[in-house]
């Protein structure tokens, strides 16, 4: 019968073997046992770094799925469970609400029920008559409005013939004839074949209603008429020169405030020395002035270095309100700044963590995940700035002081507690890090009542470039990304005055080339217009 082998090891035979080889034995035997610990040791840690890497891919993958098909609502399914009800409907509509009326953009802008149309509308009367035959019979008539339609005129393509009228002198002396003819208008770009008016309406076709030149060039065809595309941006960029004294005014005004907020956005401009086309270039802007002055300042720059803040803000000193940016640090420093930060930037990165996570239950048993707490703790902030809005700035200040500061510091502790229990490097990790880092700046905000919880203001004056930039894609040359900063700087000023732009653009373009003191410039501000607008 075969003999079946052992599935156990044969034992060593310790006999014969002196004290000091079975000591030698044993202590080989333990070394043995430490390197298989310490390969398992690193198998296990290799292990935990592959788990590790694995749920942050994860993590990363939903926060796509999310990004690209989920609702872009960024309400948490736990926001409920963690503040009252009431709060969250404030915290949803607190950023909404404490923008001024003139600057909300209407897509954002509470809809309010109208009825009728508006006064400042032009009427016109039309008259619906009864035949002779109808009216036979009658002992009087009347009119009673039975109802109002909006009419729209679309635009209308004509050509202006500029006739100039002379008058003949005879001179006495020597009977010659001197011939008197009268002024011609200024035009700011001096022998132009396109009027101003078209002029405004190019410009505010594209920077206040982002369409790009190509359409506007097809729209104008259907009028009748040809306008090129590229004359449109040689005008854009011509034009950049007259308007710059009334640019420089309007820089100067800003800077003697005490509050502007800074944001920057990427612009790709194919032909800029040094740079290829597809590296990033950045427009700038600051946002700010004196009360009832706001300026909306863009400059386009290829460099998103700190060098620029620092020539943009040459001369301002208060109170500098940026997200986490690092470029802003050296403008602070040499002007001594009191910087302070943004919420929406800190909430978006929880918001962030909180669309990556895992899939969310509203079972009451649930734990909402910590990216969500932190939602809720913000949230509580944007409902207190939605109570206080319409206090005055010493009273906002008091408020802030005793609502405000007990949550900030609550939820800064929470943060400090929390930061080592989650994922290293996970979008929670780094919105909690992003929190802590900006501590400082982000409670700010609470020292004034004039300051914003966020930077939401230089955000929306940023936006509707932003927008523009998905139609017209990118500049040809640094002249246009210059030339789209003075236009973009006035259209959005004026909105944020209240005032129309193409309105405003052309009564500047109406008046600019006669302009050739400080006083005539000065009479352009849009502050100065808005009346006669």
């Amino acid at each position: 019968m075969k003999k079946v082998p052992s599935p156990f090891p044969t034992p060593i035979s310790y006999e014969g073997l002196s004290h000091t080889q079975l000591v030698e034995l044993l202590t080989q035997k333990d070394q043995l046992l430490d390197d298989h610990h310490q390969v398992i040791r690193h198998q296990e840690k290799l292990l935990d770094e592959r788990k590790q890497r694995i749920e942050l891919l994860e993590e990363l993958l939903r926060l796509a799925k999310a990004q690209k098909f989920a609702a872009s609502s960024e309400k948490s399914v736990y926001q409920i469970d963690l503040f009252d009800e009431a709060e969250l409907e404030a915290a949803m509509d607190a950023l909404i609400e404490q923008l001024p009326e003139g600057v909300l953009p209407e897509t954002l802008r509470p809809r309010k029920r109208q009825r009728g149309f508006s006064d400042k509308l032009p009427r016109v009367r039309v008259e619906l008559r009864l035949s002779e035959d109808e009216k036979v019979g009658a002992t009087s008539t009347f009119f009673s409005k039975v109802k109002e339609e909006l009419d729209i005129v679309p635009a209308k393509v004509r050509v202006l013939e500029y006739w100039q009228e002379k008058a003949v002198f005879k001179q006495e002396e020597n009977e010659q004839e001197r011939i008197r003819s009268a002024e011609r208008p200024l035009h700011p770009l001096g022998k132009c074949a396109v009027s101003v008016s078209s002029l405004a309406y190019i410009i505010a076709g594209k920077y206040a209603d982002g369409l790009p030149l190509y359409r506007l060039e097809k729209q104008i065809e259907r009028y009748g008429a040809h306008l090129d595309r590229t004359n449109m941006a040689n005008y854009l960029i011509r034009l950049n020169e007259p308007i710059k004294p009334l640019l420089n005014l309007l820089w100067e005004v800003q800077l003697e405030a005490n509050y502007l907020q800074g944001d920057e956005t990427r612009i790709q401009v194919l032909k800029e020395d040094g740079k290829t086309a597809q590296s990033d270039k950045w427009m700038w802007v600051i946002r700010g002035g004196p009360p009832d002055k706001p300026v909306i300042h863009f400059e386009y720059d290829p460099s998103r270095g700190g060098k620029v803040p620092v020539r943009l803000l040459d001369g301002f000193n208060g109170v500098l309100q940026a997200d986490g940016y690092g470029g802003y640090n050296a403008v602070c420093r040499e002007n001594n700044l009191t910087r302070i930060g943004c919420w929406d930037h800190a909430r978006r990165k929880f918001v962030e963590a909180s669309k990556a996570g895992k899939t969310k239950t509203k079972s009451k048993n649930a734990v909402p995940a910590k990216a969500d707490v932190a939602l809720g703790c913000i949230s509580k902030l944007y409902a207190i700035e939605t109570k206080i809005k319409g206090l005055s700035v010493e009273e906002k200040t008091t408020a802030r002081q005793e609502q405000s500061r007990p949550i900030l510091n609550a939820f800064k502790e929470w943060l400090n507690k929390n930061v080592g229990t989650v994922l290293k490097d996970g979008l929670t990790y780094k919105a909690i890090q992003y929190t802590l880092n900006q501590s400082d700046y982000l409670t700010g905000y609470c020292e004034d009542g004039q300051l914003h919880i966020s930077n939401v203001l230089a955000e929306n004056a940023i936006r509707p470039f932003a927008i523009g930039r998905k139609n017209w894609l990118f500049a040809d040359t640094s002249q246009g990304a210059h030339a789209s900063a003075t236009w973009y700087s006035l259209v959005e000023t004026a909105k944020a005055n209240g005032l129309e732009p193409y309105a405003y653009i052309l009564h500047i373009l109406q008046h600019i080339a006669s302009a050739d003191t400080v006083e005539k410039l000065e009479a352009l501000l849009p502050w100065q217009v808005k009346t006669a607008l």
